[in-house]
C-alpha cells in the first residue's frame, strides 16, 4: 500500500484530498498545515509521496521542498496549487496538479508517480 502525507493550510482541501486518496486505497499517514509540519511529518512517516500546497502562511511549500529534498533527495513530492504562477523549483518535484482538479486526475497522477516503471521520471503536470 502506498502512503502519503498531505500538507495544505486549508482544512477543507486536506480533508477532500484525504478522503479521495483513502477511497482509492492510498494510506494517508498524516496531515499538516505548513511547510515545517511537512518536514516533521516526512521525517516521522517517510511516506511514498508528499502532497504539498505551495501558498501557506509562515512556512510555505518552497520551504518544505527545500528542507525535505535537502535531507531526502529521493523524496517524491506532488505540488497541489491554485496559483499557476507561484514560483518554485519544478525540477525538485515529481508532479504538479492545479486546483480545481478531478479525483480521477489526482489518482491517475499518484498511480503514475508511484509506478515502478516511472521511478526516474519527473514533472508530471495536470491542470
Amino acid at each position: 500500500m502506498r502512503s502519503v502525507i498531505i500538507v495544505d493550510d486549508e482544512e477543507d482541501c486536506r480533508d477532500t484530498l484525504q478522503e479521495t486518496l483513502e477511497l482509492s486505497g492510498i494510506d494517508v499517514a498524516g496531515t499538516g498545515a505548513n511547510g515545517e509540519e511537512a518536514y516533521q511529518l516526512y521525517e516521522k512517516f517517510l511516506p511514498d509521496v508528499t502532497i504539498l500546497d505551495l501558498n501557506m502562511p509562515n512556512y510555505d511549500g518552497n520551504y518544505a521542498i527545500e528542507k525535505i529534498k535537502g535531507k531526502y533527495p529521493d523524496a517524491r513530492i506532488v505540488v497541489v496549487t491554485g496559483f499557476v504562477d507561484y514560483e518554485f523549483d519544478q525540477s525538485k518535484v515529481d508532479g504538479v496538479i492545479c486546483k480545481p482538479y478531478s479525483s480521477k486526475e489526482l489518482i491517475n497522477l499518484m498511480n503514475k508517480i508511484c509506478s515502478p516503471l516511472n521511478s526516474n521520471l519527473t514533472n508530471w503536470y495536470v491542470g
